[in-house]
């Protein structure tokens, strides 16, 4: 009797851990699919296109819990045509436009990146001359956010970058 009491438990567990896992899987497929379905544009056409996300979003059109999608996005990774990426990464805050539309922060550091990748050496675009750039091309960003992104990317200063490339001529 004991035995059958002891076996009994470890079925009783062994089937509470399977219905866990595929919950689990489940979650995170659904989470994963809305994921997909909210950046197609990034996923088809690239960073520039990627949308402003936040968690409440992807929880309401899911029906679960902030807390579950930050859980379940949290070290899970996705592999897409443009890469592999951590789930996180779709999530960006959002920079106003003069047009209306909001941008990624994540597609205006993009952006940053390629304005001063074809900078020449004789014209170094200092973070105000980026701002204006960024302003024209409808993205309403302050000098410091720029300053603070630029940064954040690994690109030093106007400068810095004036003195590496006359070191380069």
């Amino acid at each position: 009797k004991d035995e059958r009491t002891y076996l009994s438990e470890c079925l009783q567990s062994a089937n509470w851990l399977v219905k866990s896992l595929d919950q689990r899987a489940r979650t995170i497929l659904k989470v994963a699919t809305e994921l997909v379905r909210q950046q197609d544009a990034f996923l088809a056409h690239g960073v520039q296109h990627l949308k402003p996300l936040n968690l409440r979003i992807i929880a309401e059109e899911v029906s679960i819990h902030e807390s579950t999608v930050s859980r379940v996005t949290s070290n899970k990774y996705m592999a897409t045509p443009r890469g592999v990426f951590e789930l996180k990464y779709f999530f960006t805050s959002a920079i106003s436009s003069a047009g209306g539309d909001d941008h990624s922060s994540e597609a205006v550091r993009q952006r940053i990146r390629e304005l001063i990748d074809d900078e020449t050496p004789a014209k170094i675009l200092s973070d105000d001359k980026l701002v204006e750039l960024l302003r024209a091309s409808g993205i309403d960003i302050a000098r410091r956010t720029v300053a603070k992104y630029r940064e954040a990317i690994g690109i030093p200063s106007s400068v810095q970058r004036r003195r590496l490339k006359k070191l380069r001529a």
